[in-house]
């Protein structure tokens, strides 16, 4: 029975897990909205000239997206990692631009779902001075917090905290800076038109995969490509939490897979339990048999013993991996902080569970209590 409760904890404790996670990145995009679509630049890879060449977004493409029909703001970001410096600490941390016009502004505030716990947040006229996240009040980035007013170096510039973000879970925003993109462009060493990822949201009432065509198709009119040979990707935020979801189907699949192991040296515990019971009692069939019990008496009586041990395992591992998930939701949001990592337990996963246990042993036990069926009452009541 242990092997059931193994297999079955790990099935709950892993499939919750994996749920509870996937939830959450669906919340975050739910949250973004669906109305978004990211345009960056494709990495390159193996093929003919010409196949899967690496490409950029620039400033270019901002002024041309706007244009495209169904559009209603533009944001262009650019990301990179800085050496900054508090006190005698240093650190080399993400950094995120803000753009420099409060239309790009407010859609960036948008779509990172930023909310200032303590100060403000940048405006498009900032010089040196920066937004910071929650990892930097809480002393988890340097030994000492740091507040709003204060000052951090980056790259021998100060710049001046003047708000910090409340904890969001995303590490690169706990743990990065946001600073307006022409000071980041220049402390970063970036080109002056070359953005990391364009975000553009679409008007209301207009359907984002129709406007992502037409971007699509405007970008390659305007850099002469084929189709299937663009160096730029269009995705709609409806696409990107597909892409979650089927990813996280085929790693719950994996891990089912594992747990499945654990099920079946379970289930070939239970087979050996029960065929060892059925020696023992090989009299008491005989003596049952003798008195009138049919086969298919016999039968039933193993098979539910059989259940009942594959039962009362699955209800020992569900009670044990419902607290091992619970144990890594509270303790994850005890040292990260982070809102991803949480357990969802739904009721049909605790009823497949039972019946799957219940099954594994009643199948463990099927050959056993075939065996005890088919025994002859005088040759049972002959064993020692």
């Amino acid at each position: 029975m242990i092997g059931i409760v193994i297999g079955i904890a790990a099935v709950v404790g892993l499939i919750s897990l994996g749920q509870g996670l996937q939830n959450a990145i669906t919340e975050q995009f739910s949250a973004i909205g669906a109305d978004k679509i990211f345009v960056q630049g494709k990495s390159g890879g193996f093929g003919p000239p010409g196949f899967a060449t690496a490409g950029k977004v620039t400033a270019e493409d901002v002024k041309l997206l706007r244009k495209v029909p169904g559009v209603q703001r533009v944001a262009g970001r650019v990301f990179g990692s800085l050496l900054i410096s508090f006190g005698d600490e240093q650190r080399i941390v993400f950094a995120a631009s803000v753009p420099t016009d409060n239309e790009g502004l407010e859609l960036i505030k948008e779509i990172e779902l930023i909310t200032i716990e303590d100060g403000r947040f940048l405006k498009t006229d900032d010089t040196h001075k920066v937004v910071i996240g929650a990892n930097y009040a809480e002393s988890k980035t340097f030994t000492k917090a740091v507040k709003v007013k204060n000052r951090i170096a980056i790259k021998e510039k100060e710049f001046q905290v003047v708000g910090i973000m409340r904890r969001t879970g995303d590490p690169a925003i706990d743990g990065g800076i946001l600073l307006l993109e022409n000071e980041l462009r220049e402390l970063a060493g970036s080109g002056d038109d070359d953005f990391n990822a364009i975000v553009v949201q679409v008007d209301k009432n207009q359907d984002p995969e129709h406007v992502a065509e037409l971007i699509e198709d405007r970008m390659r009119k305007d850099r002469k490509q084929k189709v299937g040979n663009e160096d730029f990707n269009v995705q709609p935020a409806l696409q990107l939490i597909q892409s979650f979801s089927e990813i996280f189907q085929v790693v719950q699949a994996v891990l089912v897979g594992i747990a499945a192991i654990s099920l079946l040296v379970g289930g070939i515990g239970i087979m050996n339990t029960m065929y060892t019971s059925v020696l023992e009692r090989t009299r008491e069939i005989g003596i049952m048999k003798a008195i009138g019990a049919q086969k298919k008496d016999i039968l039933f009586i193993m098979l539910i013993e059989s259940a009942i041990l594959g039962l009362m395992g699955g209800t020992l591992g569900i009670l044990i991996g419902i607290g091992l998930a619970k144990g890594v939701e509270l303790i994850s949001q005890a040292i990260f902080g982070s809102p991803l990592i949480q357990a969802q337990i739904s009721p049909e996963l605790i009823i497949g569970a039972l019946l799957f246990s219940c099954g594994i042993g009643m199948i463990s036990g099927f050959f056993p209590a075939r065996n005890a069926a088919n025994l002859e009452p005088v040759d049972a009541l002959r064993y020692e």
